[in-house]
């Protein structure tokens, strides 16, 4: 080795040593057991750098002949200043950051008068009182994100906040604008720094790679964004989201409520979250909310349309590609468990990779945040962690903490199968409801009076007012997994009629210390759909007409000693329109039948009834 080269030989190793030093030097996520850890280096949050800009969308919804741009703000570690780190996204966007109206007297739709006819008092429309202060928008989620090794971005919907647009509530905005936030990530769409100049902003301290989470409405925009295939969009983890507004406001062409929101519609959702522009709220007003949700909503019949069919994302997953971690709750009767199985359904089939994770209690409430992690540190940081190769479903078992479900292998329990039950007579006390179809059972009638809650027709003896049918005591416990349908011989005293059906775990628990103990499932329905979801006809009274809908999906065991109860009533006090009491409605038992999906099947359900 000549000279010059033992130099230029030292000089290398000298670099090496030199740039392996710095590079230990450097913070950078860290990873144990497929999960992304707490960094100390990234803990400080009087160290995270904290800015706000407006991302230009691709449409004009306030009529100002301008493109809308959106509000988005961004928290990440200093690290990506200071070493040029680049981080994934963890990004959360909401209409309720900049605050919502408040629930003044007259806010709801008046739910007392006659089906099919118009409500008798109009609705009042508080005007929202914007809040917040830049640069942030919300401190939601980045102290569990960003410690770990992303950056949080979050934004308000349009025409919410600083936003500009209109709030469509489902609308075609509501998925283009988070789509248009990924694109900036990503370089392919413009970001300024105030609402309505040019100077840029380039987000160059991001890998691009994004991952959406959020709850209730905050959960639904993360599918609306996967919806249009965006690349960069890699993963999303909704919580209870709502996946289809017709599915939110009415039920098998019924006008029903969200569960604690009795008289809400789709309209009172806009204007409780329609805090932005206060100048341009008059144009989207008469635009949004008083002609195109005016039009289409139809609280006369609920019939499904065009209007319901383009806020149902279900219609839209065919570009989809992100993958899916879905949380509910079975027991969620504000957005219902069947929001979340339709799509968790549709993403297996469509191979995406998909997990679903249900718990036993109300609206809300994430997977576990090492599931939540893993998912992420996969799908974002790339990092192999056999996640995709887990099983399918995770359910917290009754009695069990959330942060311990049972792992299954797909939901519904594969080894679920459909048993159908028969009613035999006696409803109005307590008919049994059996394996075995007794032939000329013929019919009983019930009267409706929407002052009888459902809890009321379980604990009743005797009553006019529901038919109620049980199975004999169970002598083990019982396994529900899936959904249950009932096929139903109906007719009524009048042209329209509320039709709800309850399944109930029997005796009623008063004071339940499980949300699991009484309620099983529900459904709702209107006979004038007994053909069509799209298009009603009004009931000739005293005809008799079939249908066949399913109840909201669950996954219960029923404890041993109980009865499984079928109620069928008509007006729900907490969920319906409430019509004059009187309405009689007359089943034909013979024509009847529940199907409930049982582990192990018939052989399970007959070892455990006497």
């Amino acid at each position: 080795m000549t000279k010059k080269q033992t130099i230029l030989s030292l000089f290398s190793i000298l670099f090496l040593v030199t740039t392996v030093s710095f590079a230990q030097d450097k913070t950078v996520p860290v990873f144990e057991n497929g999960e992304a850890q707490i960094v100390k280096g990234f803990s400080d949050y009087k160290e995270w750098i904290r800015h706000d800009l407006w991302v230009e969308t691709t449409f004009n919804t306030d009529g100002d002949d301008q493109l809308d741009r959106v509000h988005v703000s961004v928290t990440r570690p200093k690290q990506t200043d200071t070493e040029g780190l680049k981080l994934p996204v963890v990004y959360v966007t909401s209409p309720y950051f900049a605050g919502v109206a408040q629930d003044v007297p007259g806010l709801m739709w008046d739910v007392e008068h006659e089906l099919g006819e118009p409500a008798k008092v109009e609705r009042v429309h508080p005007e929202v009182k914007r809040f917040g202060q830049r640069p942030i928008i919300s401190n939601s989620h980045i102290m569990k994100w960003v410690p770990r090794g992303y950056i949080v971005v979050h934004s308000s919907s349009p025409g919410t906040g600083l936003s500009q647009g209109a709030p469509t509530v489902g609308g075609e905005n509501e998925s283009l604008a988070p789509k248009a936030v990924i694109d900036w990530l990503n370089g392919r769409a413009k970001g300024y720094t105030t609402p309505d100049g040019n100077e840029e902003v380039k987000a160059t301290w991001t890998t691009g790679k994004v991952g959406m989470t959020g709850t209730s409405y905050n959960g639904t925009l993360p599918l609306a964004a996967a919806t249009t295939g965006v690349d960069g969009l890699e993963a999303i983890i909704p919580i209870a989201p709502n996946t289809s507004y017709y599915h939110y406001y009415r039920s098998n062409g019924l006008v029903r409520h969200p569960g604690g929101y009795l008289g809400e519609d789709i309209d009172v959702l806009y204007d409780f979250i329609h805090s932005g522009d206060e100048s341009k709220r008059p144009y989207n007003n008469k635009t949004i909310r008083d002609t195109e949700m005016a039009n289409g909503m139809d609280r006369l019949t609920g019939d499904y349309n065009n209007f319901w069919a383009g806020r149902d994302y279900l219609n839209q997953m065919d570009n989809m590609k992100a993958a899916l971690l879905m949380s509910h709750g079975f027991n969620d009767w504000n957005v219902m468990p069947e929001h979340s199985n339709r799509i968790y359904q549709k993403a297996k089939a469509m191979g995406l990779p998909t997990q679903i994770y249900y718990h036993q209690n109300g609206h809300g409430g994430p997977p576990p945040i090492t599931m939540m992690n893993r998912w992420f540190t996969r799908y974002l940081h790339g990092i192999e962690n056999g996640v995709e190769n887990d099983k399918q479903a995770w359910i917290v078992r009754e009695n069990d903490k959330r942060d311990q479900p049972t792992a299954y292998e797909a939901y519904p329990n594969p080894e679920a199968k459909n048993v159908t039950l028969f009613l035999n007579k006696g409803g109005n006390d307590v008919g049994m409801l059996s394996l075995k179809q007794n032939k000329r059972q013929k019919t009983e009638m019930l009267v409706d009076d929407f002052n009888v809650s459902g809890k009321d027709h379980a604990q009743a003896t005797s009553s006019k007012n529901r038919l109620l049918y049980t199975t004999s005591k169970l002598k083990e416990a019982l396994h529900i997994s899936g959904e249950a349908e009932i096929t139903i011989s109906v007719s009524s005293s009048k042209s329209a009629a509320n039709l709800s059906v309850w399944l109930v775990s029997l005796p009623w628990e008063e004071d339940a210390k499980l949300i699991t103990n009484n309620i099983i499932t529900r459904g709702w329905a209107d006979p004038q759909n007994h053909e069509s979801l799209s298009k009603s006809e009004p009931l000739k009274p005293r005809k008799f007409y079939d249908l066949t809908f399913k109840l909201q999906p669950d996954d219960q065991i029923i404890r041993a000693g109980q009865r499984i109860g079928l109620i069928i009533f008509s007006s729900d006090k907490d969920f319906t329109i409430h019509p004059k009491p009187g309405t009689e409605l007359t089943v034909d038992l013979d024509k009847t039948r529940l199907t409930i999906p049982i582990v192990g099947g018939k052989e399970a359900f007959d070892k455990v009834t006497e």
